[in-house]
């Protein structure tokens, strides 16, 4: 029996009856949303001598986050609206679009909107991506698809950073959108014909307009911290934004059509305490992936292509701890989180001290320990809080939970960004500012960190 029960949970029957190609076409979502995130940390010096707006770094990031949260806090019911397949094929196609802005793109203000719609499609194909693990895999097989979409996600934003790092080497930081673009194509038609049968379209299924204008607003107020003209004005709209997300919580709860589960801002629960880890844990790691190449490209004379491998060591023990713990490994799951978040905290921790000066082991140390925080915890935070949910908010929880990490890395790369223009970042890359942030941007992460520590330890100890 416990053979027959081994088999029933391993690789071979997960990828039996037809589910080969659909795994394909969910990893692919995950891929798209997660490269084309960070494609730009590697290009933007590129595209600040080609188009101006050394101010506006962050947002070629944090710009494609406040689309992709948007898109993914609304997953769930548009793929209730319109249903899975219909949502997901226009959503592939809308990337596409972003993709060919960037690419075509005069001036800066084109290329961060191109980026935006970036974000709202490949925030759809993420969210949808979750919806159709939802759908089509039985529970016996959640932990090795989460530990395997972790891995890809860990893959993407090694390859994203690599990719652009290639391109920029090459002097066409453009030609990497045209790859997305026919990524994105790829998608869409992929998507067409994969997901015939799927979730139709449900009748009197509504979108939470409140919830979701209210969210924009928190959101943008984040966006825009960095590039305000005072410390003072900068931090205020910094706290202003996560006041307005605690908002749209106790909206949310009281709204007859719901962006969240009903436990999402209950921290007393597994799903209210996870996406609080989950938004935390996010935040706390953007600066690494944003700010690292920069730095490492000024102060130590890397080549946007050895800043990029540098920054991949993350992603590659992401993916390598992912895997790691799936599984027979998985009884210890609840261990596997909490060591995560000790593992970030002990990175942001070792960051500061060594981007500048340290010898190069002591920042792959660093990058190791963000990535393995991640590749410890993230599948098996994903499966807890997707079991925690009820069947009325099946839709909605598994398609959110992208939806909060993004929403970590928009705040994240706006905290990061306003600390590092507030030490000159935004006047130019030198040496004297390219130091400064090395300490800033990582520094201001630690109580970020501390806190979503706090909460995946509460996480891992609540059973409601």
């Amino acid at each position: 029996m416990a053979e027959v029960s081994v088999n029933a949970r391993g690789w071979g029957d997960l990828l039996a009856e037809g589910r080969l190609p659909k795994f394909a076409l969910i990893c692919l979502g995950v891929w798209l949303n997660a490269a084309d995130a960070l494609v730009t940390a590697t290009i933007m010096p590129s595209v600040g001598v080609d188009l101006g707006g050394y101010a506006y770094f962050s947002w070629s990031i944090a710009g494609f986050l406040v689309g992709a949260i948007l898109a993914g806090a609304s997953a769930g019911r548009v793929s209730e609206i319109f249903g899975l397949r219909v949502a997901t094929v226009l959503s592939g196609l809308l990337t596409a679009v972003g993709c060919v802005m960037s690419a075509l793109a005069p001036e800066i203000f084109t290329f961060l909107a191109g980026r935006l719609l970036q974000g709202l499609g490949t925030g759809w194909i993420s969210g949808f991506s979750m919806v159709a693990i939802a759908l089509l895999f039985p529970e016996r097989h959640l932990a090795r698809v989460f530990a395997t979409v972790s891995g890809v996600w860990g893959v993407a934003t090694l390859l994203g950073p690599l990719v652009g790092g290639l391109y920029a080497a090459g002097d066409d930081w453009r030609g990497v959108f045209w790859l997305f673009t026919v990524q994105a194509v790829a998608f869409s038609i992929a998507a067409g014909w994969l997901l015939r049968g799927t979730q139709s379209r449900r009748e009197g299924a509504g979108v939470p307009w409140l919830q979701l204008g209210v969210l924009a607003i928190g959101v943008g107020a984040i966006a825009v911290a960095d590039l305000a003209p005072r410390p003072s004005l900068s931090l205020a709209l910094i706290a202003g934004g996560f006041l307005v997300l605690v908002l749209v919580l106790q909206l949310d709860a009281r709204s007859r059509i719901r962006l969240l589960p009903r436990e999402a801002a209950q921290l007393g629960t597994v799903v209210g305490s996870g996406y609080a880890s989950m938004f935390l844990l996010t935040a706390a790691s953007m600066g690494f992936a944003i700010y690292g190449p920069p730095i490492l490209q000024t102060l130590r004379g890397y080549s946007p292509l050895l800043a990029g491998y540098v920054i991949g060591v993350e992603s590659l023990a992401w993916t390598a701890a992912a895997f790691l713990v799936t599984g027979r490994l998985e009884k210890f799951d609840a261990a596997w989180v909490r060591a995560g978040a000790l593992c970030l905290v002990a990175s942001v921790l070792i960051l500061p001290w060594a981007m500048a000066d340290q010898p190069l082991f002591w920042v792959l140390v660093g990058a190791t320990l963000l990535g393995v925080a991640f590749g410890l915890s993230w599948s098996f935070m994903s499966q807890r809080v997707m079991a925690a949910l009820s069947a009325e908010d099946r839709a909605i929880g598994t398609s959110a939970i992208m939806a909060v990490r993004q929403t970590g890395a928009a705040a994240g790369a706006a905290l990061s960004g306003a600390a590092a223009n507030l030490v000159g970042f935004s006047d130019g890359l030198t040496a004297e500012t390219a130091r400064a942030a090395s300490v800033s941007v990582f520094v201001i992460a630690i109580p970020l960190a501390l806190a979503g520590t706090w909460a995946a330890f509460r996480m891992t100890r609540t059973v409601r």
